[in-house]
């Protein structure tokens, strides 16, 4: 006993003596920070674990210690991504990996934790290849947990692309190696298993999850993996008993985070059969925890849940309150709202689209107060703009609105919205307080409609086929408004469209005698809110272009006259074929004020900005290197774009929101207008067309965008061989019409 007490004297003198030393005390501090970051973040703090990991990491530096260094980079990368800031994390991670380190189990989650966050924000190539690598090195060092992690990632990775086999099997070869992710394999082969219909393989390792996670001690992960099994399982499991137990080990742990996410999910399954009252107190409970965090990510999403449970209960009134709360919260969220839950690839259409679309629906009735239809406005134009976000993968239009009458006193502004059991329309006229219209039509019977309209404008198609379908969608978009149209002296029509409205050309709307152009200019705007752009200082052009066959599309042999006859209306700067390469455009952009760029090449619109593009000689611009080139130029006096042309691009086919990628290369570009097509149309008549337009834009009368367009359509409708709308009718004016 005298000898122990002696060690344990020595002991700790040697520690009093060893923290005199600086090297020693600092190591202690470094070491003291990162487990207290860790213990926060174990408790749903991720805010206080990134400051404790910052604090740590400058105690490692105070000694020089790069290993460490790295560690604490590392941990605040993984804060970084529960906070939501994808982007910090990712900037922090590429930071990391390009300092010199051997293989080893810090440089393994170094590639996993930026895969992870690659596919977050929807970089599935790039995902894929950083947990490879992680793989990789993780098989080399022969860290099994490590290789683990790296094979759910990967399956993670798979699952977002919608590639179920593969993900399954990666997710088997996860649960055959000894780790913490065990649990998180199996849920995640439940999920895919229930998308493949396998129902029995899916219902077997749910029996085997609830005996093994309800046997395990309550810690962060495994209460999340409970909340997750309670939620994918509860038509086979007592989900209701499984998530309360959670909600007492989470007050246990003192886990606020976790605590509000099983409140919430119980509360859901309240919802689902229709115990209201259970279902809104428990909302509730969930709510007030996560305001108290402060983390709109979740409030957001109990805010939508009491708006449906409080619709359902026929409380109109706190319903619309709940609902523009989760609106608000989810402007807050100063990143991209399509990847919220870190857990999972966030899906927008699932999780944030329908915020908007049953707020709209919840206010709009028969009799709707003006109040409402200004909310329901706003509401339309705030997921335009998410619908934008999403589609960047981050949160970078900041919108300031602009009342109709300051941009044009003889335009309207349109807004349809598809809900389920009809389609709306509010009408927008200057000095005139708004209205609306609605149809009543299930969304599946509008979108064949949609469809069918857009599958009748190729070229071989018959008056009797396609005319009907543009009379219907005449009837719902502009027919109940006509008179308030023609009182109000309207010269302009444009459209905030919606869902796959926006892949069919309004132009080609039919009143029975006439076609929509034929009476009104016509624009398409993503909103309103994204007007601000200067008169150009001056009328100069760069054009470029291919004629010639490249990367196995064909030949445009129209372009060398549509160049040719451009550049003889205006001063020009003229790329073409060979010259045309992506890196004479970016430096002939960068040395030259140009207002006009005028592009005549392929190129394609997709609701995926990786399969937007453009061709040139020797490759392809994508939309971020378009937005750097377009907006990067070091001129002393930049002359803003006044207008971009993309005059033989198309939208994806098989893609129906395809045409988010025109609004989004419209929008990206910073110019003022963009003129596009939406599918590629004859050469001859696309020739024919821009020069119209030209003649039109430049001449002495000045007339607006809008209706230049408006005259080189109607030139071509009057000529025998291009009347049919698919020779006119794809091109689009987007953005600023005046």
């Amino acid at each position: 006993m005298k000898k122990q007490y002696v060690l344990i004297l020595c002991l700790s003198c040697f520690l009093a003596l060893m923290l005199q030393y600086p090297g020693f005390a600092q190591l202690a501090t470094a070491q003291s920070l990162n487990e207290t970051g860790r213990q926060q973040f174990e408790q749903g703090q991720p805010e206080l674990a990134l400051e404790s990991w910052q604090k740590a990491e400058q105690a490692y530096r105070d000694r020089k210690d790069q290993t460490g260094i790295l560690g604490s980079q590392l941990n605040q990368a993984k804060a970084l991504e529960a906070l939501g800031f994808y982007r910090r994390a990712q900037q922090l991670l590429e930071r990391l990996m390009s300092t010199q380190q051997p293989d080893s189990t810090l440089k393994a989650n170094q590639f996993l934790t930026f895969g992870k966050n690659l596919r977050l924000i929807g970089d599935f190539a790039g995902s894929q290849q950083a947990l490879k690598k992680s793989l990789e090195i993780a098989q080399k060092v022969q860290a099994n947990s490590d290789i683990q992690a790296a094979l759910l990632q990967l399956g993670n990775t798979a699952i977002a692309q919608q590639q179920f086999e593969p993900a399954l099997n990666l997710l088997q070869q996860a649960t055959t190696y000894e780790g913490d992710l065990q649990h998180a394999a199996q849920l995640q082969q439940v999920r895919v298993l229930q998308k493949l219909d396998r129902a029995t393989e899916a219902a077997t390792i749910i029996k085997t999850l609830q005996t093994q996670l309800t046997a395990l001690p309550a810690t962060q992960q495994t209460l999340y993996e409970k909340i997750e099994l309670a939620s994918i399982a509860s038509e086979t499991l007592n989900s209701a008993q499984l998530l309360a137990a959670t909600i007492q080990d989470a007050r246990q742990l003192k886990n606020k985070r976790v605590e509000s996410y099983a409140l919430g999910t119980l509360a859901h399954l309240y919802e689902q059969s229709k115990q209201w009252s259970e279902a809104a107190q428990l909302t509730e409970q969930a709510l007030r925890l996560a305001k108290q965090l402060n983390i709109p990510e979740i409030a957001y999403q109990w805010q939508w849940q009491l708006g449906r449970i409080l619709k359902a209960q026929g409380k109109v009134q706190p319903a619309e309150i709940a609902y523009a709360d989760a609106i608000d919260s989810l402007k807050t969220l100063r990143r991209d709202i399509a990847a919220i839950d870190q857990s999972i690839q966030f899906s927008f259409r699932e999780q944030i689209e329908p915020v908007y679309r049953e707020f709209v629906d919840l206010l709009l009735v028969e009799q709707t107060p003006p109040e409402n239809l200004r909310k329901a406005r706003q509401a339309i134009e705030s997921l335009q703009l998410a619908e934008l976000n999403n589609f960047f993968r981050e949160a970078c239009l900041n919108a300031s609105t602009q009342p109709i009458e300051s941009i044009d006193s003889t335009a309207a502004v349109i807004y349809p919205i598809i809900l389920p059991n009809r389609l709306e329309v509010i009408i927008s006229l200057p000095n005139q307080p708004l209205k609306h219209f609605a149809t009543m039509r299930s969304q599946s019977e509008i979108e064949d409609i949609i469809f069918k309209m857009r599958q009748s404008l190729r070229p071989t198609s018959f008056d009797q086929e396609r005319l009907p379908l543009a009379q219907t969608l005449y009837s719902w978009l502009i027919q109940p408004t006509q008179a308030d149209l023609e009182k109000a002296q309207i010269k302009t029509i444009a459209f905030v469209l919606d869902g796959s409205l926006r892949n069919i050309p309004m132009a080609a709307l039919h009143n029975g005698q006439r076609y929509l152009i034929e009476d009104y200019r016509i624009a398409v705007t993503p909103s309103l809110q994204l007007f601000a752009s200067p008169e150009p200082k001056n009328t100069q052009a760069l054009i470029a272009g291919l004629s010639k066959p490249v990367q196995d599309e064909d030949p445009l042999p129209g372009v060398q006259q549509e160049v040719e006859q451009i550049r003889s209306m205006l001063p020009s700067k003229v790329l073409l074929n060979e010259t045309f390469t992506t890196r004479s455009f970016k430096t002939t952009t960068e040395d030259s004020p140009f207002s006009i760029v005028h592009l005549a090449t392929h190129g394609q619109f997709s609701s995926n900005p990786d399969d937007t593009f453009l061709l040139t000689w020797d490759g392809r611009i994508n939309l971020e290197e378009l937005r750097t080139i377009l907006n990067n130029r070091e001129l002393e006096q930049s002359t803003s774009i006044d207008l971009l042309i993309l005059s033989a691009c198309q939208t994806a086919q098989g893609d129906r929101r395809s045409a988010i990628g025109l609004a989004g290369v419209a929008v990206r570009s910073g110019a003022s207008s963009t003129l596009a097509s939406l599918w590629t149309v004859n050469d001859t008549s696309t020739t024919s067309f821009m020069i119209e337009f030209y003649k039109s834009f430049l001449s002495t009368e000045k007339p607006s965008k809008a209706e230049a367009v408006r005259q080189a359509q109607l030139k071509l409708l009057q000529r025998a061989e291009f009347r049919h709308p698919y020779y006119w009718a794809s091109f689009v004016l987007v953005g600023r019409w005046i």
